[in-house]
């Protein structure tokens, strides 16, 4: 828009992500905590996981929407909507609406390592029971804004007017940076936007604040103002990030395992759908 403010986003913190075993075949950390619903809104947690065949039993959704990036290794998927699997490989993502209810799994081929990010978001009170809808977006197709030393795969909203006919229930862009050393960019989102970014490789200078951070660690980006925002990034040597970043759904949330609802009784009637067999509509 024509003079229209545009705020410069600073990195509001930075925090190193841990991985923990939980078993012989499953590390996992935060990158996200659940918990912060208010501070990281409309996304509820973002979990990093390294894990084998078995690690994970088929189990159910509600109430949100599942983002699942593989790093490295390869997922075969396989849920109760479709009937159908799947194989996602690295760099690609499956975007999962849980919605009215799904039943599935994520498991890795025989002896593969599969190394992942999943990411969860909230689905406002109107999109809680919404069909179920599956999204495998492949790195190698999805679009691709390229500039000097720069490759931005465009997984979810846009990216300086490069669009991704991804289908989004709350507004998220998602986007797959690459950089080379000494290569630098911007990344415009609504100042209404909240976000974070992981880096996944290399290390680099973020934000108006021109904050420093690595491989392994997690910055939360800062407030975007009331109109258009930016986040500014140069790499310090070759660079590869994922920035999520989205609208908020500003609404009461009460979460219980796999299921995310409104109230308590929305979701003692999903363990009780789940526990009688009516689950899937």
């Amino acid at each position: 828009m024509e003079n229209e403010e545009i705020t410069k986003r600073r990195i509001a913190s930075i925090r190193k992500v841990y991985l923990q075993e939980h078993s012989s075949i499953h590390a996992a950390g935060p990158v996200i905590e659940p918990g912060n619903w208010e501070k990281f809104d409309p996304f509820l947690l973002l979990m990093e996981d390294k894990f084998q065949k078995d690690a994970f039993d088929i189990h159910p959704h509600r109430g949100i929407e599942t983002v699942t990036y593989v790093i490295e290794g390869a997922i075969e998927h396989f849920d109760s909507h479709s009937g159908e699997g799947g194989v996602l490989g690295p760099g690609d993502v499956q975007w999962m609406t849980a919605g009215s209810g799904v039943v599935h799994n994520e498991v890795p081929s025989e002896g593969i390592i599969a190394h992942s990010l999943q990411l969860w978001i909230n689905l406002p009170s109107e999109k809680k029971m919404t069909a179920p809808r599956y999204q495998n977006l492949k790195g190698s197709e999805v679009p691709v804004r390229e500039e000097d030393g720069v490759i931005f795969k465009v997984f979810s909203g846009s990216s300086k007017g490069v669009v991704s006919p991804a289908l989004n229930h709350v507004p998220v862009t998602m986007v797959e940076a690459r950089m080379k050393k000494g290569a630098a960019a911007s990344q415009d989102l609504p100042g209404s936007f909240k976000g974070f970014i992981y880096i996944l490789e290399g290390s680099g200078v973020f934000g108006d604040n021109e904050a420093y951070a690595v491989k392994g660690q997690v910055l939360e980006l800062g407030d975007g103002g009331n109109a258009g925002s930016e986040i500014f990034v140069k790499a310090e040597e070759p660079l590869r990030f994922l920035l999520y970043a989205g609208e908020p759904v500003k609404e009461k949330i009460v979460a219980r395992g796999p299921f995310v609802m409104n109230t308590e009784e929305e979701i003692r009637t999903a363990y009780k759908e789940y526990m009688e067999g009516t689950f899937l509509k």
